[in-house]
């Protein structure tokens, strides 16, 4: 038979290729989903845990610093306990993605959630970022002066938090990128 016709029984290479392809995607996404989650998990916690006294003339009177103490740090730890808590509900559907992959809506209610996830996450750490400048430098022309010379163990546990939502917010845009490519090979 000529003009690549299949006969009846016989799969085309190309469609069981392609389905490989979409289920290795679906296991990318999936290990990556629990990265982004762990990543998102321990910022959080690191963030929410962060609290340092320093003992002043007597040991009546102390100065603490607490993530607390900021709201751009509690919109901090808020926020990645929503995208880590919608990354461990996502698995669900990239569960889904790996048995069925030629799921296309439910990957289109991913993307679009996972930018969302993605946008406020970055917003936090963004939020959280200028506070933990501020922390480290001062602003000399708002008489902010630096504290992280005083609090070193605060300074060290929020900087590594931000570290880990950076890292999950690169997860979203890898994710985002895979999803995608999935959707495109239909």
């Amino acid at each position: 038979m000529k003009g690549g016709s299949i006969e009846l029984g016989e799969v085309s290479k190309n469609a069981s290729t392609n389905k490989g392809v979409k289920r290795g995607l679906s296991i990318m996404d999936f290990i990556l989903r629990i990265i982004a989650g762990v990543a998102t998990l321990a910022s959080a916690v690191a963030m929410g845990t962060t609290d340092e006294r320093l003992p002043f003339a007597t040991s009546f009177v102390q100065f603490r610093a607490e993530y607390d103490d900021l709201p751009s740090f509690v919109f901090f730890v808020l926020a990645n306990s929503i995208v880590c808590g919608y990354l461990a509900l996502s698995l669900i559907l990239s569960i889904l993605h790996i048995v069925r992959s030629t799921a296309v809506k439910s990957r289109i209610l991913l993307i679009v959630l996972d930018m969302v996830m993605m946008g406020l996450l970055a917003a936090a750490a963004s939020a959280a970022a200028s506070i933990v400048y501020i922390a480290h430098y001062g602003n000399t022309q708002a008489n902010w002066f630096p504290i992280c010379q005083q609090y070193n163990s605060f300074c060290e546990r929020i900087s590594g938090s931000l570290i880990g939502s950076y890292i999950a917010v690169a997860l979203f845009i890898i994710i985002i990128l895979l999803s995608q490519s999935a959707i495109s090979r239909n």
